[in-house]
């Protein structure tokens, strides 16, 4: 599990690799969560938006999902950075309220099944709407979504 987590815009993959030691600094509009994985993250935000439920998948189902590419693999210091797909960034941009409440509310269920006590205190809804707007400004600049994670 990823202790730090940040979501952030970056013009293209090799800005984003350029994070790659110490994450995203002031310079990136960011939105930061801790004690995730970013991966099943935003495996699952994907899965969501191609097949809306209120329901988290079963694991298998979300395990065999399309997981999010790698920009910078991890290595021993147990830093990586992914590239969210396009097709969730533009789905994030295009969400309303309500969808970002009943995703936040699926992935708090999984999480609190998966992780018990050891789960997040971050504000999940939070976290969905700010990467929501990063999403947002994403499509409106050209750039890409991205998660740093250590």
């Amino acid at each position: 599990m990823a202790h730090d987590i940040v979501f952030f815009l970056a013009l293209d993959d090799e800005a984003a690799a350029a994070t790659y030691r110490g994450g995203p600094g002031p310079d990136f509009e960011s939105v930061t969560c801790r004690f995730i994985e970013p991966d099943s993250a935003i495996a699952e935000w994907d899965m969501f938006f191609a097949a809306p439920s209120a329901e988290a998948p079963p694991l298998a189902r979300l395990h065999g999902w399309a997981w999010p590419e790698y920009v910078i693999a991890p290595v021993n210091d147990g830093v990586e950075i992914f590239a969210l797909p396009k097709r969730l960034t533009l789905a994030l941009a295009d969400a309303s309220s309500a969808e970002l409440d009943e995703l936040a509310g699926r992935w708090g269920r999984r999480l609190r099944a998966e992780d018990g006590d050891g789960m997040t205190d971050d504000d999940l809804p939070a976290v969905l709407r700010g990467v929501a707007r990063l999403a947002v400004s994403a499509v409106s600049a050209g750039g890409g979504l991205y998660s740093w994670s250590f």
